[in-house]
C-alpha cells in the first residue's frame, strides 16, 4: 500500500543515489526477511495470496536470507532500501507472486517493524555483554576483597576503603544499566505491522498472528502513532549515553590509577595505546559522539509534523552507530577488567594518616560527643600536626590531650587502616562483611538475569 503520489518521470540519478538508505541499512536484512515471511502467512489467512504463493514467497525468502549469511547477496542499482533490495531480488526468484507480498502493507511500518525486530536483538546481545563485564567485575571484587587503597574525593585522599568497593561502584552503575535496557526492550516489542502508511489496512490482517509469529508482546494502538514515533530509538540513544558515561568514568579512573603517579595497577599490553598509556580517549569519543547523536535525533524529531516523515530515515545510523559503540566499549572494558594486574603494596603504602582525620572524630562521637564538635576538634588536631610538620598519627598522648582531655591512650586504635575499614559495616559499606554481601546480592542478581 503505497501513498497516491503523482510519479509521471523516472527519477533523477543524483536524486536516486541521494534518496537511498541501502548502503547502512541493509543491516536489517535479516529482520525485513522474518517481517515478510509473518506477513505473507498473514495475507494467506485474509485469501489475498493463495496457498501455493505463500510457500513460493517463503522458498524465496529462504533463499534469500542463504544469500545473505553467505555473502552473496547482490545490490543493483535502484535498491534504494533494503525493503525493495529484497523484494527485487524475490520477483527474480519467484516472478509475479512477488508483487503480492506488499499488498496492504507500506514502508512504513514495514521499515519500523524491522527497526524493532533488530533493536530487540541488539538489546539482547548488549544485555548478555553487559552482563558479561558485571559479572567480570564481581568476581574480581570477591577474589581481591583484602585489598585496602585509598577512596578518593575531589581527586584528594579521602578514607581507606577496599579495592573491592572500587569495583562494584561501577558493577552497581552496569546494573541499572541493564534494567534500563530491559525496560526499554518491553516498549520496543511492540508490533506495529498492519498499521499501513498511516491510517491502518482495509483487508483482513490477523494482527494477533503476526504479533505471534515474529513474538511481539503487544500490538501498537494507533496506526499514525505506530509508523510516525521513534520514541523506542530516542531512548535507546539516551540509554547509549548514559551507559557510555558510566563505562567513561570508570575508565578515566583506570587511566588514572595506571599512572606512573598512582601505579595501583598494571593494565595488558592488549588494552594500552602505543605510547604505554591506557586509550581512554576512545571511550571518552564515543561518549561524546553518541551524546550528540541522541541530541541531534531529538532535534530531528522536534521540527517534524505527525507519522511519517523522510527525516524519520536519520533514525537507523544513528541505532547502528551507538550499538555498535557500545558493543566495542563493552567488550573492551571487559578484557580490562579480566586482565589487568594490581599492585597491592602500592595501594596500601598510599594510605595515610590523615585519611583517619574522620576516624578520629568518631573516637570522640564514641565518647559521647556530639558530631559537630568532636569534628571541629579532629579539625584542631589536624592543625596541630600540620603545625608541627608531622603525621597525624605521630601527635604524642600529650599533643593529643591538649586538644582534648578525651584522646587517652586507647587513641591509639585509630591508627589502623583495617580497623577502620572494617567500621563500615552497614549495608552499603566498605567493611569486609558488606563488600560480601555486596558480592553475594550482584551474583544473584545476576544468576536472575541469566535465566
Amino acid at each position: 500500500m503505497f501513498c497516491l503520489c503523482r510519479f509521471v518521470g523516472d527519477t533523477d540519478p543524483i536524486m536516486e543515489k541521494f534518496n537511498a538508505s541501502v548502503a547502512y541499512d541493509q543491516r536489517m536484512w535479516d529482520a525485513d526477511i522474518r517481517g515478510s515471511k509473518a506477513y505473507v502467512k498473514a495475507l494467506e489467512k485474509a485469501k489475498l495470496v493463495s496457498t501455493e504463493e505463500m510457500e513460493q514467497i517463503l522458498k524465496g525468502m529462504d533463499q534469500i536470507h542463504d544469500e545473505w549469511s553467505k555473502g552473496a547477496f547482490v545490490i543493483k542499482a535502484g535498491d534504494e532500501d533494503i525493503h525493495t533490495a529484497n523484494e527485487r531480488r524475490l520477483k527474480e526468484l519467484i516472478g509475479a507472486p512477488a508483487g503480492k507480498l506488499h499488498t496492504g502493507r507500506s514502508r512504513n511500518d514495514q521499515v519500523v517493524t524491522d527497526m524493532r525486530l533488530w533493536l530487540r536483538d541488539a538489546i539482547t546481545t548488549l544485555t548478555n555483554e553487559t552482563l558479561q563485564l558485571m559479572s567480570t567485575m564481581v568476581e574480581r571484587a570477591a577474589a581481591e576483597i583484602d585489598v585496602l587503597f585509598p577512596g578518593y574525593t575531589h581527586m584528594q585522599r579521602a578514607q581507606p576503603i577496599r579495592w573491592s568497593h572500587w569495583i562494584l561502584s561501577h558493577a552497581v552503575a552496569l546494573s541499572r544499566d541493564v534494567e534500563r535496557l530491559l525496560e526499554i526492550k518491553k516498549r520496543v516489542n511492540v508490533l506495529p505491522l498492519g498499521s499501513g502508511a498511516i491510517a491502518g489496512t482495509p483487508f483482513d490482517i490477523d494482527r494477533e498472528l503476526l504479533q505471534k509469529e515474529l513474538a511481539f508482546d503487544s500490538i501498537s494502538l494507533n496506526s499514525m502513532d505506530a509508523t510516525g514515533q521513534r520514541d523506542f530509538v530516542v531512548e535507546f540513544l539516551f540509554w547509549a549515553s548514559l551507559c557510555l558515561t558510566h563505562l567513561s568514568k570508570m575508565a578515566e579512573d583506570l587511566m588514572l590509577y595506571s599512572t606512573k603517579e598512582f601505579s595501583f595497577i598494571a593494565l595488558s599490553d592488549a588494552y594500552r595505546s602505543r605510547k604505554g598509556h591506557y586509550n581512554n580517549h576512545q571511550t571518552h569519543l564515543s561518549l561524546i559522539n553518541s551524546v550528540f547523536q541522541c541530541a541531534g535525533f531529538m532535534m530531528t524529531l522536534k521540527g517534524l509534523p505527525s507519522t511519517y516523515n523522510k527525516d524519520l530515515q536519520e533514525d537507523k545510523e544513528a541505532m547502528f552507530d551507538c550499538y555498535d559503540t557500545v558493543q566495542a566499549v563493552l567488550q573492551v572494558t571487559t578484557g580490562v577488567m579480566s586482565t589487568l594486574k594490581i599492585n597491592q603494596s602500592v595501594m596500601e603504602a598510599a594510605l595515610s594518616p590523615d585519611m583517619l582525620a574522620t576516624d578520629l572524630a568518631y573516637f570522640l562521637v564514641r565518647k559521647g560527643v556530639p558530631f559537630r564538635e568532636a569534628h571541629g576538634i579532629s579539625g584542631k588536631a589536624v592543625f596541630a600536626a600540620e603545625s608541627k610538620n608531622i603525621a597525624l598519627n605521630q601527635l604524642t598522648s600529650e599533643d593529643l590531650s591538649a586538644v582534648s582531655p578525651l584522646f587517652g591512650s586507647d587513641v591509639s586504635s585509630v591508627w589502623d587502616y583495617r580497623s577502620s575499614v572494617e567500621q563500615y559495616s552497614a549495608p552499603g559499606g566498605t567493611a569486609k562483611s558488606s563488600i560480601t554481601a555486596q558480592v553475594e546480592h550482584l551474583m544473584t542478581w545476576l544468576k536472575k538475569q541469566a535465566q
